[in-house]
């Protein structure tokens, strides 16, 4: 059974980095993998974005579960998949990278109206403990005060 619709997200992704600066990027995938994902079947959760020595951009850590109409020549399912990004772009990224510690990270895995799977990846910067504890607070103060407010009108 294919999805519609594919939009599969690194929902910790937020919570663990303040994001600086979002690209869009293609990702060179096998046939059994590109299938796999238009099932749903792939997992970002666990996933970093690292360069290697010639400047090209791989997604370490990204699950795509094996295809199961395949036969024996099936992919590995977290095997380093390359990034498809504009020169310019890779230069930025890995000049940020290296000169100011921040890391990239995959925020969602889609797949795009002409059925390509892209990958929306973003420079993003740790957040400190304080800073996580932070984020819970504000959650729990708007959960909080959408309670109030839906007694309120009722």
């Amino acid at each position: 059974m294919v999805q519609k619709n594919i939009n599969i997200k690194n929902k910790k992704a937020k919570f663990e980095y303040e994001f600086l600066d979002t690209y869009v990027a293609g990702i060179v995938l096998a046939g059994t993998e590109i299938k796999s994902i238009r099932e749903g079947k792939a997992s970002i959760s666990q996933s970093f974005c690292e360069f290697n020595d010639r400047g090209e951009m791989f997604v370490i850590n990204m699950q795509v579960d094996e295809y199961s109409h395949a036969s024996h020549f099936n992919h590995r399912p977290k095997a380093e998949r390359k990034l498809l990004l504009h020169k310019g772009e890779l230069k930025k990224l890995r000049k940020e990278v290296s000169t100011s510690g921040l890391t990239i990270v995959p925020l969602n895995l889609f797949v795009n109206d002409r059925g390509l799977a892209k990958v929306k990846i973003a420079l993003a910067k740790g957040k400190k403990l304080h800073d996580k504890r932070e984020t819970i607070k504000d959650r729990d103060n708007k959960r909080n005060l959408a309670r109030i407010k839906k007694s309120f009108n009722n």
